[in-house]
């Protein structure tokens, strides 16, 4: 049976389905006087200009964390497996694999004819090389911990951590080997019955090493020393214009790639953005569409908006005052009314987040999801209830919020983020009483000060990289790379190690919900809403339109 959400490695993998295997070989070319969607106009178009996101802070498969970098990693590498038209995970570098019966060895056999850009080919060692080196404690990779299911990977990657308790491990201990160039070897420390989902995941994608030996960190930077793997290689990159991708020959299924060319358009504001879709400079655009335009611009057939597998949320800085409180954070949380904010500020069909797992994916009881398969499943209320978090305050020791200090909320200047922002702002100001500060910044900077744990506050989101509640539940262990927010808790860790490391569904749905009791009680973070895509589309591509979304059943 077709699965009902989005099966994906990140949800930017939707976009990287319009310009690959979704794609089609041909495009709807409106009239001027016909409804755009019903066409007969057939033209072909080779090139899209198209806008994901500002400068990226990376374009290192093994470094980077955020969404938009990943879009681009997705469109220029491949690993051993793919995301198919239908959501499913299918061979992508390797033609085939074995699995022992135990679950825990998987033998992948690449295929034959995969070559890099330059016209290299693709090698095991290039996967084995890549993966460590996301490992390498020196690397110091956020997403490290996404290795975590290799046999040692944990050991090695926490072994110059002076207070991890587990044994340490090298590199040589890593469960990842080369056998041949043509066949690589992972043994996993337990079963993981979606480790096949996670090896089309970008951090688990092939590097070269000759390429980063000889340009060290600056290997992403240029067209000439991005040497790639997958659908489209880098050709140029104009700093905070654009970065423009093109065709790669040398792709093992380059025919049944139609699009010659990928403009990418560094945008970070959603005025300009609509302007250059309005004025033919774009083509197309993610997530960047003002609130205000959205209902005019679906009844116009040029947005589409559909559910992500995705939570927007707060950090708080658990070891700063007030907000080592927990009682503090409850009464921050209580305080939000989340309906409004979908409502009146982003407009554009999100839920209230009543947890952290967002709805539609499966739990362990058939035809029920994880967010609604238990009872009690939600932690939050959608609209505020003050009177309990006045409550929560005053024991805390701030009543009608006296003597509450000054927090400061930091968040990237892109999209709604400021009027999310500045709703929650005023929201704790008239239902707590309490003085908030708002600070706009650039996307790089917003990312490197929060992993830096220099704030008290921090807008923040995940996307679910699988179709598993563990995208979700993972990020909180005390070791994660992407937990900002200086939060541990030993029973979460343990619950989670549970749920990593048994096949019965049941046992590991039962653990991951008990985790997320323990989150939301602790509540080191403020969920809000669960997210939607917003898809900013030119009719005149219409075919592409609707094969963006060919992973949700409702489209098929």
């Amino acid at each position: 049976m077709f699965r009902k959400v989005l099966a994906m490695v990140l949800v930017v993998i939707m976009v990287a389905t319009v310009l690959g295997a979704c794609g089609q070989k041909t495009n709807t070319e409106p009239n001027a006087t016909d409804n755009p969607g019903n066409s007969t106009a057939v033209t072909t178009k080779d090139i899209i200009n198209f806008v994901a996101g500002e400068e990226p802070k990376t374009l290192d498969p093994g470094i980077n964390n955020s969404l938009d970098g990943g879009i681009y990693i997705l469109h220029a590498f491949e690993g051993l497996t793919k995301v198919g038209k239908d959501g499913k995970t299918t061979a992508g570098m390797a033609k085939s694999w074995d699995i022992s019966t135990d679950g825990t060895k998987y033998t992948f056999h690449l295929r034959d004819d995969v070559q890099w850009s330059d016209g290299k080919p693709v090698t095991a060692q290039d996967f084995e090389y890549a993966w460590k080196r996301a490992l390498d404690p020196k690397v110091a990779s956020e997403y490290a911990y996404q290795l975590y299911y290799l046999k040692n990977g944990e050991e090695y990657n926490m072994s110059e951590t002076p207070d991890f308790k587990g044994k340490k491990a090298t590199a040589a201990d890593v469960g990842v080997k080369a056998v041949d160039e043509k066949t690589l070897e992972v043994t996993l420390k337990a079963p993981t019955s979606y480790f096949l989902d996670l090896t089309n995941f970008p951090t688990y994608m092939p590097i070269r090493k000759d390429i980063v030996d000889q340009y060290k960190d600056k290997w992403t930077q240029e067209p000439s020393s991005y040497v790639s793997n997958g659908a489209f290689k880098m050709s140029k990159w104009e700093h905070n214009s654009q970065i423009v991708f093109v065709k790669n020959d040398n792709y093992w299924d380059k025919d049944a790639i139609t699009l010659k060319e990928i403009h990418w358009k560094l945008m970070n504001d959603q005025g300009a953005a609509l302007n250059a879709f309005d004025t033919g400079e774009i083509d197309a655009s993610y997530d960047l569409v003002p609130p205000e335009e959205m209902k005019n611009l679906v009844s116009e057939g040029k947005l589409k908006i559909f559910d992500k597998l995705g939570t927007y949320f707060l950090d708080f800085n658990v070891k700063k005052a007030p907000l080592d409180n927990v009682k503090v954070r409850k009464a921050l949380n209580l305080a939000l009314d989340r309906k409004q904010m979908v409502d009146v500020v982003t407009k554009a069909g999100e839920k209230p987040a009543v947890g952290f797992v967002p709805f539609s994916i499966p739990g362990a009881t058939d035809g029920k999801d994880f967010r609604t398969e238990i009872e009690n499943n939600s932690f939050l209320p959608e609209t505020a209830n003050i009177t309990e978090a006045k409550k929560l305050l005053a024991e805390a020791g701030y009543p009608d919020g006296k003597g509450f200090p000054e927090l400061e909320i930091m968040y990237n200047n892109t999209g709604t983020h400021k009027q999310i922002m500045e709703a929650v702002q005023e929201q704790w100001k008239q239902n707590l009483g309490i003085t908030i500060k708002v600070s706009g910044m650039e996307w790089k900077v917003l990312q490197a000060t929060r992993h830096e744990k220099n704030y008290t506050v921090s807008r923040d989101g995940w996307i679910g990289d699988y179709n598993d509640p563990m995208t979700f539940m993972d990020m909180w262990k005390s070791n994660s790379g992407n937990n900002n927010t200086n939060w541990a808790n030993a029973e979460y860790d343990q619950l989670i190690t549970t749920a990593q490391g048994s096949m019965d569904q049941k046992v590991r749905m039962d653990a991951m919900h008990k985790a997320e009791k323990i989150l939301m009680d602790e509540m080191p973070i403020a969920p809000i809403y669960f997210y939607t895509t917003r898809l900013l589309i030119d009719p005149k591509w219409q075919d592409v339109q609707a094969t963006v979304i060919c992973r949700d059943e409702r489209f098929t």
